[in-house]
């Protein structure tokens, strides 16, 4: 009886270990894909980052441009590239953080390009097209990639949150990741004057 009792121990203690082995390379792997995706992320605003200066320089060949507009922009772009985000660490704190320095850059973007508007001879230059057609597409990419992003952590927090990786993930120190989400405000409809 007491070899049965032992084997049976041994039995469940082998499901158990090869379970959690499962489970954490399961866990693992899906980090690894956070992480990839976080890449994506950060690459598609760094090219939308190095595509500033040179529109910068082509904005400033206008006559009276408003340098106050060009200076937010630059400011924009530093503060943007100083942050960092370790992708060890992708906590929502962090994307918050990283969030909004990106969005102070897209807003002075937006203020230059408002402001460029009222340069005809500016929007002529074909190398003022080629750089607003460029950002643009940037920022369809850079959405494209927060949408995947985001996806890979769905995956990765609902796979870290059911049971019983839910067990070996807290063992481990698999933590929750950080969503991209719409910043305060853009649930309301701008309002358009004439």
């Amino acid at each position: 009886m007491k070899r049965f009792g032992l084997i049976a121990i041994v039995a469940i203690a082998l499901v158990l270990l090869m379970g959690g082995c499962g489970t954490y390379n399961n866990l693992v792997g899906k980090e690894e894909n956070v992480r990839n995706a976080w890449s994506q992320v950060e690459a598609q605003y760094q090219r939308r980052a190095d595509l500033i200066p040179n529109l910068v320089n082509t904005v400033k060949g206008a006559a009276n441009f408003e340098r106050e507009t060009l200076t937010e922009v630059i400011n924009a772009r530093a503060r943007a590239t100083s942050i960092n985000v370790d992708p060890a660490n992708l906590s929502p704190e962090q994307i918050q953080q990283f969030q909004q320095a990106q969005q102070g850059l897209s807003s002075a973007l937006g203020r230059l390009l408002a402001v460029a508007e009222a340069y005809p001879q500016l929007r002529a230059t074909e190398s003022f097209r080629d750089l607003q057609a460029q950002l643009e597409g940037t920022e369809n990419r850079i959405t494209v990639a927060r949408n995947r992003y985001n996806d890979a952590v769905n995956t990765y927090n609902v796979g870290r949150r059911t049971f019983p990786a839910n067990i070996f993930a807290g063992m481990f120190g698999f933590g929750d990741k950080g969503y991209f989400t719409a910043q305060p405000g853009s649930d309301r409809t701008p309002t358009v004057q004439f």
